[in-house]
C-alpha cells in the first residue's frame, strides 16, 4: 500500500466563477452575470469549507489562490468577510501567500484598499495585451489605459507583490506587436509576469469560430526572443509560463507544479486531498453551476481516487513543468509511492535524451523541455 511519510504542502483554491462578459478563448467555469449573489456566495463559499474540515484537520495551509471569473466583481467587504473565516478554521501559515485575480475592467482604488486590509498580498491582473485590436478580438472589456491604471491603483493600495497575465500568438499578431505587448509589462516592473501562447480550447467561441492565428514559426520565433527579452529584464523563467524576478515566484502555483494538495472551494472548483491514515489521494470536484452550487446543502459532485499509475503520470505531468526540474525525493513524499515506480520512465526518457539527473534532482534537457509532451507520455500508464 501507498504510505505518506510526511503529508505534501497544503493550500486552499477559491472559485468565484462570474465575468461582466464571457471571453471567447476562456474554457473556465465562469459566467456572465447579472445580479450578483455576493453575501449568499461568500456564506455558501464559508459552509463549503466547513464541510471539509474533517479531511484536513490540523495541517497547516501554506497558500489561498481566489481564481476564477473576476473576483475583483466582489467588495472589499465580502473578501476581508471570507479571509476572516479562512483564518478562524484552518491553521495557517504565518504571512501566507493570498492571491486574488482581478480584470483591469473592474478596478476601484477604494476596492484595491479593501483587499489589502483583507489581507490579500499578491494581485493578479488579466491584462492579457496592451494593444487595442488585440483587446477587442480577445472579448475584453478594458482598455490599454485602464490596465495600466489597474496596475498602478494595486500599487497605490500598497501591494508589492503583483502578477501580469499576458498572451501571445493571438489573432493576427505579429513579432513586433507581441514583443511590444511584453516591452510595455516589463516597464511597468511587476514582480511576476504569466506569459503564455493563446490555445483554442473545446466548449469556447473561437473553437466554433476559430480566429487566424499566426503560423507556428512566427510564434516560436516570437517565444524565443521574447523570453530573451524577459531574461534581459531579471524575470527567470521558473516554469513554462512564469518568470519572475528574485524571490517573487508564485508558492500556490509551485505547490501545484509538485504536486502538492490543495482544498477547493467554489462552483466547479477542484481539489486533490492526501490521506495518511490509508495513503490514498483523493481528487474532487464541486457543483459546476452557480446556481446548483448555491442550492446544494452537499457541494461535491464528483471524486476520483487515484491509483499508483495516475500518481506516476500526475507527478510527472506537474513536475516537469518546472524549468529547474524536480528533487527526486519529494515523488516519495508527495506520491506516497517508492521511487522504483518511476524507472520505466524514465529509462524511455533517458534513451530519448529527454531528462537527466543532477544530485537526485529531474531536470528536462532542452529538447526535453521543447518537446514536453514526448517526455511526459513516457510517464503515461498507456505508453508503449
Amino acid at each position: 500500500m501507498p504510505e505518506f511519510q510526511q503529508l505534501p504542502p497544503l493550500s486552499l483554491y477559491i472559485h468565484i466563477p462570474w465575468c461582466v462578459r464571457k471571453c471567447p478563448y476562456c474554457d473556465f467555469n465562469s459566467h456572465t452575470v447579472d445580479e450578483l449573489p455576493e453575501q449568499q456566495y461568500i456564506q455558501e463559499l464559508i459552509n463549503d469549507l466547513e464541510q471539509q474540515l474533517p479531511s484536513i484537520w490540523g495541517r497547516r495551509i501554506v497558500s489561498v489562490f481566489i481564481g476564477g471569473g473576476t473576483p475583483s466583481l466582489f467588495s472589499g467587504d465580502s473578501i476581508r468577510q471570507l479571509t476572516t473565516a479562512i483564518k478562524a478554521r484552518l491553521n495557517c501559515l504565518p504571512a501566507m501567500e493570498i492571491t486574488l485575480e482581478d480584470n483591469p475592467g473592474t478596478v476601484e482604488q477604494q476596492r484595491f484598499d479593501a483587499y489589502v486590509e483583507a489581507g490579500v498580498n499578491r494581485l493578479s491582473i488579466g491584462v492579457q495585451s496592451f494593444n487595442s485590436q488585440h483587446l477587442k478580438s480577445l472579448g475584453r472589456i478594458h482598455t490599454n489605459e485602464e490596465a495600466q491604471h489597474a496596475i498602478e491603483a494595486g500599487r497605490s493600495a500598497g501591494f508589492e507583490n503583483i502578477n501580469l497575465d499576458l498572451m501571445f500568438g493571438l489573432p493576427d499578431q505579429s513579432i513586433e506587436q507581441g514583443l511590444e505587448d511584453l516591452q510595455q509589462a516589463i516597464a511597468l516592473q511587476p514582480q511576476h509576469i504569466s506569459w503564455y501562447q493563446l490555445t483554442i480550447e473545446p466548449n469556447t467561441l473561437f473553437y466554433k469560430q476559430p480566429p487566424p492565428l499566426p503560423e507556428d514559426d512566427l510564434i516560436s520565433d516570437l517565444q524565443e526572443q521574447g523570453q530573451a527579452l524577459l531574461a534581459q529584464h531579471g524575470y527567470q523563467q521558473y516554469e513554462i509560463s512564469a518568470y519572475a524576478q528574485q524571490g517573487k515566484r508564485c508558492r500556490h502555483n509551485l505547490n501545484y507544479w509538485e504536486f502538492g494538495d490543495y482544498l477547493a472551494i467554489g462552483a466547479g472548483a477542484h481539489g486533490k486531498i492526501s490521506l495518511a491514515q490509508d495513503g490514498s489521494i483523493r481528487r474532487y470536484w464541486q457543483q459546476r453551476q452557480p446556481n446548483a452550487y448555491l442550492q446544494a446543502s452537499h457541494k461535491t459532485s464528483g471524486e476520483q481516487w487515484l491509483t499508483r499509475a495516475d500518481r506516476v503520470y500526475e507527478f510527472m505531468l506537474n513536475a516537469l513543468r518546472l524549468k529547474q526540474g524536480i528533487e527526486l525525493s519529494l515523488f516519495s513524499q508527495h506520491t506516497g509511492l517508492k521511487d522504483h515506480e518511476l524507472h520505466a520512465g524514465l529509462n524511455k526518457a533517458r534513451e530519448l535524451e529527454l531528462i537527466t539527473e543532477d544530485q537526485q534532482r529531474l531536470i528536462p534537457t532542452d529538447m526535453g523541455y521543447r518537446f514536453l509532451n514526448n517526455l511526459i507520455n513516457c510517464f503515461h500508464p498507456e505508453h508503449d
